[in-house]
């Protein structure tokens, strides 16, 4: 594929040119700025814009030169036409919008090795740096600081503050930055005044916590404008793909070229099959995950809102487009949005839809502690199921199946046997139902409270499965139902779990998959460690009340 997108294009009158050229440049700040690393591409008139003075397509003033672009009738070619195309159908443009588009930009050298940088490599290092300032003075408190570092920094993450935004303002983060400073030193000089009845042992240690959160605040202050600075001379800068073709996919892609303050560069849209201009740059909404790819995106803004969720999703559930950052332009424009903003324009924040980075490591970290202990304080439980599973059905006290794990792995999953199939192509496409004649009564007992899974602990502490997560299932099973429920594939974007959230709200044994697939998938893009540990809570008075299948 061509680096270069494919474009319609019109020729643009004299005067025409005159007044686009004082709009882009403006006050001349924002694409100096801009340009900086690359080249200044100009800007063309998006289809459907009609000024004053508008001359019919064709119309070329003298000494007007038309630059050579791909035929528009395949948007993958790159030889360039032999003749102006005729202008497609016009459209009228919505009132209110800028519909001056802009041509995508070379990426500054800088860029280019600043990729992997994220926001809290930055802010999170300095705020750890103030709150241990006080330890350089005096080690007397060393416990408290300690303890109140620890404390800011979950505070602050699980506030937002170390999230990238894209309108950075120092001013919009003092409310929350004071409070939650405020709320976790309350909660330390409280347990520093009951472990010390010393007043001015809890006053002097009062006092640093007070300096170490003064410092907090001017730290955050430099890190937000030396972020600022770094993103307009282009040393930090992402690779955005913007997904729609509108007049509002049109607007982002203007304010991301004049405004490099917003992090983001732009090169280019994807069409969608329901846009309401459908104006093809550099490829299709299919097109998403491999353009991803090529053109080493990092971010991904959805900018329009006629495209069909469903297949939307989807596309953005792809394996490189997942590891995207996911922003969404919201179309209520003029309400009170309390997410981020380009420009005038209101954005948020799309939860990662699936598990990466620093959530994949909590997740596995507390999947090998909980395994452990587990394993540990139920060993027990575990001989007694095992002499059990001996008694009631002979030996062979284990059964080993194949099922299929994150992106599509297999794995052996163990468990304790419970009944017998017939033969092996039994076992792999039968779907065992809870009146089974061949579970026996030990077995009956075992699988009502889920005491059969309790070997799957060794299978998380080899990383096969996670504590939480969707079933493991069977290959057969796994092809028949990804044919016929769309969304179903899109569970292994994550580690099968030993319990789940489906299986907690009743979906067990013979129940409505899509309605798996639909709990899954809702766990998988709305998880946090909280979430986990309400599934377990809720799985082990599952077990105590005997609910399983």
């Amino acid at each position: 594929m061509s680096n270069q997108p494919a474009m319609w294009h019109r020729p643009v009158p004299a005067d025409d040119r005159a007044g686009n050229a004082t709009d882009a440049q403006g006050d001349g700040e924002g694409d100096d700025e801009g340009s900086r690393g690359g080249s200044s591409p100009p800007a063309y008139q998006f289809p459907g814009y009609q000024p004053a003075g508008y001359q019919p397509p064709g119309y070329q003033p003298a000494g007007h030169q038309t630059p050579a672009f791909p035929a528009p009738a395949d948007r993958r070619s790159t030889s360039p036409a032999p003749a102006p195309a005729p202008a497609p159908e016009q459209h009228e443009p919505r009132a209110g919008l800028d519909t001056t588009a802009v041509l995508p930009y070379a990426g500054s050298r800088a860029s280019t090795r600043t990729r992997w940088l994220r926001a809290w490599m930055m802010t999170a290092p300095v705020d750890v740096l103030a709150l241990l300032t006080p330890l350089l003075v005096t080690q007397q408190y060393w416990r408290g600081t300690l303890a109140m570092t620890v404390l800011t920094v979950i505070v602050f993450a699980s506030g937002g503050l170390y999230r990238a935004r894209r309108h950075v303002s120092f001013l919009d983060e003092v409310p929350s930055l004071c409070g939650r400073l405020l709320a976790a030193a309350s909660a330390v000089a409280i347990v520093a005044a009951m472990r010390h009845e010393s007043a001015e042992y809890v006053f002097s240690f009062t006092r640093g916590v007070a300096a170490s959160a003064g410092l907090v605040i001017l730290g955050r202050a430099f890190t937000r404008e030396f972020a600022i600075i770094a993103r307009k001379r282009r040393w930090v800068e992402h690779n955005t793909i913007i997904v729609g073709s509108g007049p509002t996919a049109v607007e982002l892609a203007r304010l991301l070229r004049r405004y490099p303050q917003y992090g983001l560069r732009f090169v280019g849209c994807v069409d969608t099959p329901d846009g309401p201009s459908a104006l093809p740059l550099i490829g299709s909404l299919d097109d998403l995950d491999s353009l991803v790819r090529l053109r080493e995106c990092d971010v991904v803004i959805v900018a329009d809102a006629s495209c069909s969720e469903t297949s939307l999703m989807e596309i953005l559930a792809r394996p490189r487009t997942a590891e995207c950052d996911l922003w969404a332009a919201t179309p209520l424009w003029g309400s009170r949005s309390h997410g981020d903003h380009i420009g005038a324009v209101p954005v948020v924040s799309i939860g990662d839809i699936t598990l990466s980075g620093p959530q994949s490591a909590l997740k596995r970290a507390s999947d090998i502690a909980f395994a452990s202990v587990a394993l540990l304080l139920l060993s027990p439980v575990l001989l007694i199921c095992a002499v059990a599973t001996l008694i009631d059905g002979g030996p062979g006290i284990f059964f080993y199946q194949e099922r299929i794990g994150r992106f599509g792995r297999p794995f052996n999953i163990i468990k304790f046997r419970s009944m017998r199939p017939v033969d092996e192509h039994e076992s792999q496409t039968n779907w065992s139902i809870a009146n089974d004649r061949r579970v026996g009564p030990i077995g009956r007992i075992m699988r009502r409270t889920s005491l059969d899974e309790l070997p799957q602990l060794w299978n998380i502490l080899r990383g096969d499965m996670s504590v939480v997560g969707p079933r493991p299932e069977r290959p057969y099973f796994v092809e028949k139902f990804s044919a016929e429920y769309p969304q179903y594939a899109m569970r292994h974007r994550v580690p099968v779990g030993l319990t789940g959230l489906a299986q907690v709200s009743g979906l067990r044994g013979d129940t409505p998959i899509s309605d798996r697939a639909r709990f899954d998938n809702f766990y998988i893009e709305n998880w946090s460690l909280w979430l986990d540990v309400k599934v377990v809570l809720r799985t082990v008075t599952e077990v105590f009340r005997a609910g399983g299948r």
